[in-house]
């Protein structure tokens, strides 16, 4: 399928706006705001939200990023814009 360059950038921005707001929620609102709740949680001796504070943020990051080049991939080909 190939579509107009508009709607592939449409999609494109959809899809960086979804995960900036999922590594908002984990870093920002679990790390953060939500850190005194989520302490209450204990995993191996150490608070939830200590671990997001520490961790979770980080790992989230690295999971979006694969989840970004596979998304943006399938993307290409949708659009017919992949380089392969």
């Amino acid at each position: 399928m190939s579509g107009s360059p508009q709607d592939y950038w449409k999609a494109n921005i959809r899809l960086v706006s979804i995960l900036l707001v999922i590594w908002f929620v984990v870093s920002y609102l679990f790390g953060i705001i939500l850190v005194d709740l989520l302490n209450e949680i204990r995993i191996a001796g150490v608070g939830l939200g200590f671990w997001f504070a520490q961790q979770g943020s980080i790992f989230t990051f690295l999971i979006l990023i694969f989840v970004y080049a596979k998304k943006m991939n399938d993307l290409d080909r949708k659009f017919n814009v992949h380089e392969d």
